[in-house]
């Protein structure tokens, strides 16, 4: 199996595994993007390079997508020994925006979700290494052997963040699914899109603490337009946040690079409200250009920037026991 080119020896200060697909972005309004570069990989890959992380990227490239993409995350740093090529188009997907959903609908003719998420025999063996691994969202199979993989790989004097963005939904159904692979996991990224859960705001929070247990420190419940809410296990409490832009020009792979920019701060060691910051300014970053080009127009200063005069201004978010909301 061939790999895509890269001179970097280094291993990565975190790895993440996922999709580099192409998106035909369709939004409530008419406005429409089509055949662009997207995926998990990219949008996460960029978010965390800004903040100077050390980042490979371990995906599958089908023979569609883009390669100025790439070109543009090994300018960055971003190491590629993990990509593969497919020898075949990818997954290409229609993004369907409905108010404040979003539906992932992936286009006939391409292969499956499954044949294109990489799996443990991918990753580079001096990668396995890494002081982190970020899973963006892949069926829950794959997603399991890589984080039980992961786990095999570190060391007591060795030990790996493992975080992870969903993609099959948190229900009623899927609740003790979830419960067993994330009680390996450190932090657990699930938006709107995936947290299914009957009743109120209140019922989804309690099924979202249910879920403590084994290593998981954090939940970040993704909202959009609406913030968000951080919990932290250990503390037994959460934090909200607001975002600090009134209106985007598009959403795509916010929470992908909301995820690389909290775990940009925790690699460093800072305080998790330090992380919360950096990802909501990560986002803001991102949703103020179509697709990635926010991401790639901008430079370290510039996250920094939107972090200071976006976030930092305003008061911390203050830790409840119950749900009264707090500025970030």
């Amino acid at each position: 199996m061939s790999r895509t080119a890269d001179s970097s020896q280094m291993t990565p200060d975190l790895v993440l595994l996922g999709n580099l697909l192409v998106d035909d972005v369709v939004f409530a309004d008419g406005r429409t993007r089509m055949a662009q570069p997207g995926g998990a990989m990219l949008y996460a890959s960029l978010a965390a390079a800004l903040w100077g992380v050390r980042v490979g990227c371990v995906s599958l490239r089908g023979d569609d997508y883009p390669p100025t993409a790439l070109a543009a995350l090994r300018e960055r740093g971003v190491a590629l020994d993990g990509v593969h090529d497919l020898h075949a188009n990818g997954v290409r997907t229609w993004l369907l925006y409905e108010g404040v959903s979003r539906r992932v609908v992936h286009r006939l003719g391409c292969p499956s979700h499954e044949a294109v998420s990489p799996d443990p025999a991918h990753v580079p063996e001096e990668w396995r290494k890494a002081r982190a691994f970020h899973l963006a969202p892949m069926p829950i199979a794959t997603q399991r052997a890589l984080v039980l993989a992961i786990r095999g790989w570190e060391s007591a004097e060795r030990p790996a963040i493992v975080s992870l963005d969903p993609h099959l939904p948190i229900s009623p159904e899927t609740l003790d699914d979830w419960r067993e692979l994330l009680a390996h996991v450190d932090a657990f990224f699930p938006s709107d899109d995936e947290v299914r859960w009957p009743g109120d705001e209140a019922d989804a929070l309690r099924a979202l603490s249910s879920l403590a247990g084994g290593k998981l420190r954090f939940v970040a419940w993704k909202r959009g337009a609406s913030g968000g809410t951080l919990h932290d296990m250990q503390a037994a409490g959460f934090k909200r946040w607001r975002p600090s832009l009134e209106r985007a020009v598009d959403p795509t792979g916010a929470g992908d690079v909301f995820a690389a920019g909290f775990l940009s701060a925790w690699l460093e060691g800072a305080e998790p409200g330090v992380g919360l910051r950096r990802a909501v300014a990560s986002a803001d970053i991102a949703i103020r250009a179509w697709g990635p080009d926010g991401l790639l127009s901008a430079s370290p200063a510039d996250v920094r920037a939107s972090l200071g005069a976006g976030v930092a201004e305003r008061s911390a978010a203050t830790r409840h026991s119950g749900g009264a909301e707090a500025g970030t």
